[in-house]
């Protein structure tokens, strides 16, 4: 049998994966595999200006196809700037396999240029790291690697290559099949329980659904959808659950917790059964912990074990893949009479409705209310801010539309990567990115990946010239002293901020020009009456992105708002 490199057996693997994009950025410790990546045509290899946003992109890319994410860097700082990507996509169950360069074995631990303990670093944000010693675990670790990624909770995953193992001639087979030892998931569906949280389902007179993440990531949204038809039980949902129900169905209530509707953290609060499927009950969601549905027992569904009872002690546990379980419960659901209940529901609504505050001028709302009604179909990606929390309260969803963003680690750096990532996953579906002014500027350089790889990006830039929701908990909690919060502070105004005859220095960068630095679009939308033309601009623009910078008056803060450690009903409605 005729030998192959490392290098060799690495892209063979990536192909009997079934990789058709990988995102990568060269340095001397992986050079020999994109000289072996360029021997091929198969797989699509994309050149972002950033490992951050490379890991972003991947991440974006598996959030919105189902696929497993597939990242390359070199080592060192090409793997240490992997980190906070990882972390976002542990956090978020994202399924990626992130390869890295290493120097070679013996100048391991001996602080070789370029040499860091990535598989350390990154042991307590990713599912499984490790370094590959041998040449001949090289297919078996790989083959591993894809299957930990991908079952179970998905989750990120490490392969760390030294360079002298993928030089080595070794077996040219890659496995077909996986046995590791301590690691088989989902063992199955403990009908038992199941039977008994429906039991208690059919008991009681105020019955709540929580959806989260999970079901959203395991395709489950049919079933569940099924389930509230038959049952006629009102359902909540986290933010990254939202979709799990199309947003217009007349039993969803709305996102609860710290932003979430003021009718669903009342339900939340006034039900005596929570129904919970694929969340991990996190502070976001709960506020205090011993305050978090009172008059609630609680049954909760996740394909973890290990979140079920670790912030929020539950009734009955069913460790179950959302999709499974939600397949079961259909064969027991039936008829609830929630009218009383219901009805209650809507009164709270008609009490707090989620809008913002009637004003002139542009608003977030206006702003999102036309992409509900521009696009029947289109795939969402946020970043992180006041932005994302209107998105959430604001934008529709269904089976046509897809919300990406980043939940459990909220890293402000995401949107622009993960709408180019999305954008090469799903080329025929439209992409809009919406973004904050701070949070564009982390990963800008994309414009020129994105640019290259002619993707009509639709780019959101909500302009309000701070970092909004830090300055929003410095006007409301911090006396107004907005510290670090102003981007547009400099030495012209350093001490003289509010005092008379400071003026303050115009804006830095200039979206539009910038934008069209790179050989993008950029428009500037100022009133409400132009937001629907700057969108219909963009939609012509089918060769290279549009960013539409929305003008957005900072005094727009995101309500309903939970106080810090506060409960669900100390909620903030507007100030």
């Amino acid at each position: 049998m005729r030998k192959i490199s490392g290098n060799k057996l690495l892209v063979k693997a990536l192909k009997e994966e079934g990789v058709e994009i990988l995102f990568g950025y060269p340095g001397a410790c992986t050079i020999d595999i994109s000289d072996e990546l360029y021997k091929q045509d198969d797989i699509k290899v994309v050149l972002p200006r950033h490992e951050q946003a490379l890991v972003h992109a991947a991440d974006a890319y598996a959030r919105s196809t189902g696929k497993v994410g597939v990242c390359l860097v070199t080592s060192g700082p090409g793997a240490t700037n992997l980190v906070t990507g990882i972390a976002t996509a542990n956090y978020d169950s994202v399924p990626l396999v992130c390869f890295t360069g290493q120097v070679s074995r013996p100048l391991i631990g001996n602080d070789a240029f370029q040499e860091v303990d990535i598989v350390g670093i990154t042991r307590s944000i990713c599912k499984w790291g490790v370094t590959v010693q041998n040449r001949e675990d090289l297919g078996r670790i790989i083959k591993e690697a894809f299957h930990i990624a991908r079952t179970g909770r998905p989750g990120p995953v490490v392969v760390d290559l030294p360079k002298d193992v993928m030089g080595e001639l070794g077996s040219p087979e890659y496995p077909e099949t996986v046995n590791i030892r301590g690691y088989k998931p989902n063992p199955g569906l403990h009908i038992g329980q199941l039977k008994r949280a429906m039991k208690m389902l059919n008991r009681a007179k105020k019955p709540l659904f929580l959806a989260g993440g999970g079901v959203n990531i395991a395709g489950a949204n049919e079933n569940f959808t099924k389930i509230v038809d038959i049952t006629k039980i009102p359902v909540v949902t986290t933010i990254m659950g939202r979709g799990a129900i199309p947003t217009n169905h007349p039993l969803f209530i709305g996102n609860l917790g710290m932003h979430g509707a003021y009718a669903a953290n009342e339900a939340v609060t006034e039900c005596d059964l929570l129904f919970s499927i694929g969340t991990r009950f996190n502070d976001r969601i709960t506020g205090k912990i011993h305050e978090f549905a009172p008059n609630a027992q609680i049954v909760h569904i996740d394909i973890d074990t290990s979140s079920i009872s670790r912030n929020v002690h539950v009734d009955i546990p069913v460790v179950a893949d959302a999709l499974e379980a939600t397949e079961k419960i259909l064969e027991y659901a039936e008829e609830h009479d929630t009218t009383e209940w219901l009805a209650q529901i809507e009164s709270w609504k008609a009490e707090h409705p989620l809008k913002m505050k009637e004003k002139p001028g542009l608003t977030p709302q206006k702003i999102i209310e036309t992409i509900n009604e521009t696009f029947d179909k289109a795939i969402v990606v946020t970043d992180v801010g006041q932005h994302q929390m209107f998105t959430t309260q604001y934008l529709e969803l269904d089976a046509n539309k897809k919300l990406l963003t980043s939940g459990g680690l909220g890293t402000m750096g995401y949107g622009f990567p993960g709408a180019v990532g999305a954008q090469l996953g799903n080329p025929d579906t439209p992409v809009i990115m919406i973004s904050g002014d701070g949070g564009m500027q982390m990963n800008i350089q994309e414009f020129a990946t994105a640019v290259l790889q002619e993707l009509p990006l639709i780019l959101c830039v909500f302009n309000n010239t701070y970092l909004g929701m830090v300055r929003q908990w410095q006007k409301l909690f911090y006396g107004k002293r907005y510290s670090m919060t102003c981007l547009r502070a400099g030495k012209a105004c350093e001490g003289k901020c509010g005092t008379e005859g400071c003026e303050c220095p115009p804006y830095t960068p200039d979206f539009v020009k910038l934008a069209e630095s790179y050989g993008a679009k950029g428009l500037r939308v100022f009133n409400p009456e132009d937001v629907q033309a700057a969108f219909e601009e963009a939609k012509k623009n089918t060769k290279t992105p549009t960013l539409i910078e929305f003008i957005i008056d900072p005094e727009d803060l995101v309500y309903p708002m939970v106080k810090p450690g506060g409960t669900l009903e100390e909620l903030i409605m507007d100030c």
